[in-house]
């Protein structure tokens, strides 16, 4: 009688045991769709990112929808911007300078978490006015120079805004088409 009492504890506790399992692992496929949603929704932030601020036209009132208020713009070519008004007077002036300023993705993004990874390339053709953005050099006025380079981009969403932009640009490749540096 006691081992029979004992297989049908035993027969509970590992039912039980296995109804467990499945309640974790539902909860954790909850939690990982969850997560790929939101992985998903900050891709298609930072697809209208790079298509209505870093492409062929600029929509500068993508920066109050899609940037958080005190937002971090990084590049090696130029000087950290902060804030909404900061990134969209760095935006209006580059793009004076290079009217045909123009970046496009050159690969999938990449989402883990709150953090979206982009490949991209690009650049302009110098043709507005004097432009002294450059961390290395200011450029005259119309220089007709063209500059064509690549980067990856990790930007940083919390709650569907962008707080940090920060890439890894070929800014050698730039700065040398610009003029600004000379090749050895």
């Amino acid at each position: 009688m006691n081992s029979m009492i004992n297989r049908r504890n035993g027969l509970k506790t590992g039912l039980l045991a296995l109804g467990g399992l499945a309640v974790i692992s539902q909860s954790g496929e909850a939690a990982s769709r969850r997560t790929t949603s939101e992985e998903q929704l900050n891709k298609a932030i930072v697809g209208r990112w790079f298509t209505e601020f870093w492409g062929k036209t600029c929509n500068l009132n993508i920066v109050d929808e899609l940037a958080a208020p005190d937002m971090l713009l990084k590049y090696s070519l130029h000087g950290p911007r902060r804030g909404q008004n900061d990134i969209k007077a760095f935006m209006s002036g580059f793009r004076e300078a290079f009217p045909d300023l123009n970046f496009q993705g050159a690969a999938d993004l990449i989402a883990e978490g709150d953090y979206v990874v982009g490949r991209w390339e690009g650049g302009g053709t110098h043709t507005g006015p004097a432009f002294n953005d450059f961390l290395i050099g200011s450029l005259p006025a119309a220089t007709g120079r063209k500059m064509h380079f690549t980067g990856t981009t990790v930007l940083q969403l919390k709650n569907g805004k962008i707080v940090s932009e920060i890439g890894l640009d070929d800014g050698l490749t730039a700065l040398q088409q610009l003029g600004l540096i000379r090749a050895v």
